[in-house]
């Protein structure tokens, strides 16, 4: 496989990497980005590699191998590297459509060959699973690349209620198979609790769950039994997931989430947590 996307840059390190069959993942992380000439960017670069906020790319190394990724992120590629769109006379109409309700596009790029592939840089976490003849499905701004043998398409919610209440979209993708999934997510592995159910029932309130496991069921309810007990405890519809698999919880994204919304509209983010907060 080709040599390291680092290359002669010293300010890099690879903070995680994951290898399966053919493919090889590794995420690097800018320990300090020194090229800002303004004063208040500088300042605010400062407090945010404090708080763990660095610019983090994705490496995907391929040997007679194929990659799917998010369209726009490739950033650049080395080596006898194949470009393709995915789309084909067969599957255009799909395509279209499911662009058309999803809001992804209609092509999900994939590389194919051997070489070094390269994608953007993001201030979000990136998370490398593998999969194993299994299936997992995430909200549709998570994914960032997949292996070739993984499938990845949209899916609809099985019932009105969790398409219309639980917060979680009318459609999410679903990655199948086997191979290295690469995920884009606001929070690290570290704030991620991974719940197993076994025959068991988890009730969320709120749609901080970032990834479920394909077998489990996924249902919007009432939290209470009648509609004054759901009025009286606050918690109104949570949602459910019942079977045997795996939920991964990430608390903390309500939380940088109010942040930023707060920051969005110029007011102080403590007043706007604690009015946020009030109603939950």
């Amino acid at each position: 496989m080709p040599v390291s996307a680092i290359g002669t840059r010293e300010n890099i390190k690879i903070i995680d990497t994951a290898e399966y069959g053919n493919m090889r993942v590794e995420v690097m992380e800018y320990q300090h980005l020194l090229g800002s000439t303004n004063t208040y960017a500088a300042m605010d670069m400062y407090f945010m590699e404090k708080q763990n906020i660095r610019a983090r790319q994705v490496a995907v190394y391929l040997n007679n191998d194929m990659v799917t990724i998010e369209p726009g992120a490739m950033s650049y590629f080395r080596g006898n590297l194949e470009m393709v769109s995915g789309v084909t006379v067969g599957n255009a109409l799909g395509r279209m459509f499911s662009s058309m309700v999803t809001g992804e596009g209609v092509a999900q790029p994939e590389y194919r060959g051997n070489g070094m592939l390269v994608l953007e840089p993001s201030f979000n976490h990136f998370l490398i699973l593998q999969l194993d003849k299994e299936e997992i499905i995430v909200d549709k701004g998570m994914f960032y690349c997949a292996q070739g043998s993984v499938t990845v398409k949209p899916i609809m919610q099985r019932n009105v209620s969790s398409a219309m209440a639980g917060g979680e979209g009318l459609f999410q993708i679903s990655l199948s198979g086997s191979g290295l999934v690469v995920l884009e997510c606001l929070v690290p592995s570290c704030e991620i609790d991974i719940v197993e159910l076994e025959n068991d029932i988890l009730k969320v309130d709120g749609n901080f769950a970032v990834l479920r496991t394909g077998n489990l069921q996924f249902t919007v309810e009432r939290s209470a039994k009648t509609l004054i007990g759901s009025a009286v405890s606050g918690e109104g519809l949570v949602n459910v997931y019942r079977g045997t698999g795996s939920v991964w919880l990430a608390p903390t994204i309500k939380i940088y989430n109010t942040i930023s919304q707060a920051r969005a509209m110029g007011t102080g983010s403590t007043k706007a947590m604690n009015m946020n907060t009030s109603h939950s």
